[in-house]
């Protein structure tokens, strides 16, 4: 009887041992999910107190995975978006209103023209672009721009078609204007994504003016706005402000400062935006329809000039927190989640192109919160204007250097 109870015991200490380790297996980081210091070193410019843990200077992470940095071309013209075609090249934008197909080991073409005239001052330019979703066969390409007119700029939207021989845009026509006019050449936001219906989410910019940057709560201008548009520049038709009198039926999301990052996440289908904040409180967000997202009434930021924005506040009920902030300023740009697994420790990851930090943020999320961040790219010290998920299992990023960089596994 007492052998029987000894060997019951065993049992039982085995059984919960194996338990135990199959628990924190279970819960183990990956090699490069080990917890670091925060990667920002720097004084913050305010005192303000994030929300939540984890919403500012996250813990570190690095990359064990080895990988290449190649600069495949660096003769581009102030390069503002690279995007990948169904085929695998990669089709950049140049703000002077000219567009390139480069292949993935470099190859780039002459300038494709095509365009009408684009309003290239300070921050406008040809901007963003996205193949449609059934681009093998229409070949057609969707721009955002500055465009200028006496009545002052605003950000457009237009569509062509690549020509056969690769030359041209042929027939370019504008779908969608981001109303009203305003003559200054800042914050025009500007980035597009496809939806899984075929359907446009474009980001706007306030227009950094204190006259316009009220407008980004103003539900009757177009200013600081994610929109949600059809192909030919309609509103969708299931937009939560649709039936709303007092507001533009293609607004999606509202309170934006200058948004010049938005993907979609590959697993949950999830719209996330990054966005320029003033001196600190750079911002990532995730975008729900009809949410405020505080601009300029609540911010992490204060004044180029050292003074409050608005009230210095930075919560109110109503409107949205951001997931993560930087200050001092990331400078967020262009985006994209890694959804390959050829460095598998990215995958589902957000890269995030930084301009005045001069790198690319790698961001770890997990359950719509930061969980890690890594620098890459430092000793580069190139301005990092856009990020693109590659076909290939690589990544492809573009500076207003004019470098055209490929981050692949070794």
């Amino acid at each position: 009887m007492k052998h029987l109870q000894i060997t019951a015991l065993l049992l039982l200490s085995y059984l919960l041992l194996s338990s135990s380790c199959d628990e924190k297996k279970a819960n183990a980081q990956n090699p490069s999910d080990e917890l670091l210091p925060p990667v920002e070193t720097q004084q913050p410019n305010t005192n303000y107190k994030p929300a939540f843990e984890g919403q500012t200077r996250v813990a570190g992470v690095k990359t064990t995975t080895p990988y290449n940095v190649t600069i495949i071309a660096n003769n581009l013209s102030s390069p503002w978006a690279v995007t990948p075609l169904p085929d695998g090249r990669l089709v950049i934008t140049e703000k002077d209103g000219t567009l390139r197909l480069a292949t993935t080991d470099g190859l780039v073409s002459e300038k494709i023209t095509g365009f009408p005239e684009v309003d290239n001052r300070r921050q406008g330019g040809l901007l963003d672009v996205a193949p449609a979703p059934d681009f093998n066969n229409s070949r057609m390409l969707f721009f955002t721009f500055a465009e200028r007119t006496p009545q002052g700029s605003l950000t457009a939207v237009g569509k062509g078609r690549l020509s056969d021989d690769e030359k041209f845009i042929e027939n370019f026509k504008v779908i969608y204007r981001a109303i009203p006019y305003f003559d200054n050449s800042m914050h025009f936001g500007s980035r597009l994504v496809f939806d899984n219906k075929g359907n446009l989410f474009v980001s706007t910019g306030e227009r950094s003016d204190l006259a316009t940057r009220h407008n980004a709560q103003n539900l009757r201008t177009a200013h600081g706005k994610v929109v949600h548009i059809t192909q030919d520049g309609k509103p969708v038709a299931d937009n939560p402000f649709a039936h709303t009198s007092e507001a533009l039926p293609e607004i999606y999301s509202y309170g934006h400062r200058n948004p010049q990052g938005l993907d979609i996440h590959p697993v949950t289908g999830e719209l996330w935006l990054s966005e320029m904040g003033p001196r600190g409180g750079d911002e990532i967000n995730l975008i729900q329809p009809g949410r405020n997202y505080g601009w300029p009434t609540i911010t992490y930021g204060i004044e180029y000039n050292g003074n409050k924005v608005g009230e210095g506040i930075t919560h109110k009920e109503g409107m949205e927190q951001p997931v993560y902030y930087w200050d001092p300023v990331q400078s967020p740009s262009g985006m994209a989640f890694y959804s390959a697994n050829e460095i598998p420790e990215w995958e589902n990851n957000l890269f995030v192109g930084g301009l005045s930090s001069r790198h690319i943020a790698r961001l770890i999320i997990k359950d719509g919160k930061v969980v890690g961040e890594e620098r890459l790219l430092v000793d580069e010290d190139q301005r990092f204007r856009d990020v693109a998920d590659g076909k290939d299992g690589a990544l492809y990023a573009v500076t207003d250097e004019g470098r055209l960089y490929r981050i692949s596994k070794k």
